[in-house]
């Protein structure tokens, strides 16, 4: 059966509409997983992908940088996921970043999240292996809550029975409950410990006020709590005072006693002070003795001028000067 022109530009149109269909939806895909720009590659290792698929997202700071083009397992405990980030974004992701596992909204699927770091690194190159975070999985969390559940539950129970032993007056916070007299002890004593409280907070003003009325700079009570070599210098004079204090009384009882002696003993010092007689005498016999050395240096001033003996005084004058001589000639 021939096919009218009619159905040929049908189909001609069914064709064409499909292959445009076709090219957006492997452009907006391409586009997607960026088949269409440069790329390179990075990777992080993790504890747990959490159910992360080829292909998922990569998102840096909220924006779809990448997608992720392979998973590996290194050991037990590590994954090596591997992202494909556009070329674009190379001078805006630094080498301290940190990539974490999160979804994509509540029940969306699972991503990579990377997380700017401080920006004090230089940017990230072809082939580098940031650090990663692994977060807590939703299992997990509930296996918290289930736990932490059960553990409000045993503590409930027990706080019940603690109530019921204090409403029944069991122990000494359910005696202090309903025993009125205990109740009113207490009372008076914390009364007592207030008042006490006040009378202390009093007393520490007055010796702050004290303590901030002294100069701690320029008074002796500052230097001697400030400086220990003065404090020490000052407890060594208080030491020697107490020394010399000692020492004086000795002194004087000493005195006393010689004092005591003089007035009461018989002594040359005992007729001086009491016998006037023997007093009048020693004065006379300074006198006199006061004039002869006069006479006596008289006559050797006569002696000097006698031709017989001039020779030999003018000699001793020579001996004295030479001596003087040599002894200015030494200090020099």
């Amino acid at each position: 059966m021939k096919k009218t022109s009619k159905e040929t530009f049908n189909l001609g149109l069914f064709v064409v509409i499909g292959l445009i269909i076709f090219i957006t939806a492997v452009y907006f895909i391409g586009e997607q997983k960026n088949m269409f720009d440069k790329t390179f590659t990075i990777s992080a290792n993790f504890n747990n992908v959490n159910g992360l698929m080829q292909g998922n997202n990569v998102r840096y700071s909220g924006i779809n940088v990448g997608t992720v083009r392979n998973i590996n397992m290194i050991n037990d405990s590590t994954i090596n996921v591997e992202l494909v980030i556009n070329e674009k974004m190379v001078k805006h992701i630094k080498k301290d970043a940190i990539a974490t596992i999160g979804s994509d909204g509540l029940v969306g699927n699972m991503i990579v999240n990377i997380i700017p770091g401080q920006g004090l690194a230089g940017p990230i190159a072809q082939g580098d292996n940031i650090k990663s975070y692994t977060k807590i999985g939703t299992g997990e969390m509930l296996n918290t809550l289930n736990t932490t559940n059960e553990n409000a539950a045993l503590l409930t129970s027990k706080l019940l029975d603690i109530v019921n032993s204090i409403t029944k007056g069991k122990g000494t916070l359910g005696m202090l409950i309903n025993d009125t007299i205990a109740a009113n002890d207490i009372k008076e004593t914390l009364n007592n410990l207030k008042l006490t409280s006040v009378q202390t907070n009093k007393t520490m003003l007055r010796l702050n006020s004290l303590i901030a009325e002294i100069d701690l700079e320029e008074s002796v009570a500052g230097v001697l709590l400030n400086d220990t070599i003065e404090a020490n210098k000052v407890r060594h004079i208080i030491s020697n005072l107490e020394t010399s204090s000692m020492e004086i009384q000795s002194v004087i009882t000493n005195l006393n006693e010689t004092i005591t002696n003089l007035k009461e003993g018989e002594g040359a010092v005992n007729y001086l002070s009491n016998d006037p007689e023997l007093v009048k005498q020693l004065e006379e016999s300074i006198k006199y003795i006061n004039e002869g050395t006069d006479k006596f240096n008289q006559n050797m001033e006569a002696l000097k001028h006698n031709f017989l003996t001039r020779g030999y005084f003018k000699k001793l004058e020579k001996e004295e000067q030479k001596a003087e001589k040599k002894a200015e000639k030494e200090k020099n």
